[in-house]
């Protein structure tokens, strides 16, 4: 099956959306790539890095003539964006997204669709800590998931067409139902995201001698949570209100085993603590032979090489690699 299309239709151009220009230029994906933005120098940025053909600030002119549209703003502008692009959009179209949830999608995107065009919602599994259209490079996606949830009446074929997308820019595709995708993100990356949110802000409000300690002394643990805390605030905000009744499902599971974790160390129980930590040892054993991480020692972190100056963190994150 094909996998070209004559003009990619992008809606906001963070790290995933120059990822994509960059993965679809490379691979000879698309004849044109047309890029959309509310800001000035993001924009500016686009044009400047050669990201796409055409730059405007007007998403229902990006979209015309495109016959495969990928929303790459936050969740919570999309209702907005649907409205505008809606009238433009070309009959026989693909618009999909790379949002991390996929329900919320659903309800506020479809609507407002034409029917001859086919709405694949879409999420690739994949970012770093850095956002903005310089953050994005092609190898990206290669050997990452990006979860497809079509509704019943799109054809297999559309489905196909944008999953062959998708694997030549070196994805592993699967296609699931919303509502299951937002339950397995909830538990795999949400949860993961607000529990490291509210360590890093435990820290936060400690005084300020006991804080530069913190800061000073931080071991890998305290360290890898606030790389996924220094996650973009506007799109994790979206994440939490768009998937509210997952993340609060899965919340009151951890809660649960949180307690009976508290109630071990409290009295001793040594015996339901190494229970506990031997059962998620097998957890990270089923990550590394899925080829989700390695088995390196300290998970494979290049030691060698210096430090990265801190006048060099100019940008915080596009979605965490697990968003």
């Amino acid at each position: 099956m094909s996998t070209h299309f004559r003009k990619l239709a992008l809606i906001g151009i963070g790290l995933i959306g120059s990822s994509i220009a960059l993965a679809a230029r490379r691979q000879g994906l698309v004849d044109v790539i047309s890029i959309s933005t509310r800001r000035q120098e993001t924009l500016d940025e686009a044009r400047e890095l050669g990201l796409g053909d055409i730059y405007t600030f007007d998403a229902a002119e990006a979209v015309r003539g495109a016959d495969l549209v990928i929303l790459c703003a936050p969740v919570g502008a999309y209702d907005a964006l649907a409205k505008v692009i809606a009238p433009a959009l070309e009959p026989g179209a693909i618009v999909s997204d790379v949002g991390s949830v996929k329900e919320h999608v659903v309800k506020v995107v479809g609507p407002h669709l034409p029917d001859n065009v086919h709405f694949i919602p879409g999420h690739p599994i994949a970012g770093t800590e850095h956002s903005g259209p310089s953050a994005g490079f092609p190898e990206l996606f290669a050997g990452r998931w990006c979860v497809l949830t079509p509704g019943p009446e799109v054809p297999a074929a559309e489905t196909e067409k944008l999953a062959s997308f998708w694997a030549a820019m070196g994805s592993k595709v699967e296609s699931m139902d919303a509502a299951h995708h937002d339950m397995v993100l909830a538990i795999t990356s949400h949860i993961p995201h607000l529990v490291a949110y509210n360590i890093v802000g435990t820290v936060a409000d400690l005084e300020t001698a006991t804080q530069s300690e913190v800061i000073k002394f931080s071991a890998s643990g305290f360290r890898d949570f606030t790389r996924i805390a220094a996650s973009d605030p506007v799109m994790w905000r979206d994440v939490f209100l768009t998937n509210r009744d997952a993340v609060l499902e899965m919340l009151g599971r951890f809660s649960e085993d949180l307690s009976v974790l508290q109630r071990a160390v409290r009295t001793g129980d040594g015996e339901a603590l190494e229970a506990m930590f031997t059962r998620t040892r097998a957890i990270r054993r089923s990550i590394i032979n899925a080829g989700q991480e390695t088995a390196a020692p300290d998970f494979g972190r290049p030691h060698e090489a210096p430090p990265v100056p801190e006048t060099n963190i100019v940008r915080e994150h596009g979605g965490g690699d697990d968003a």
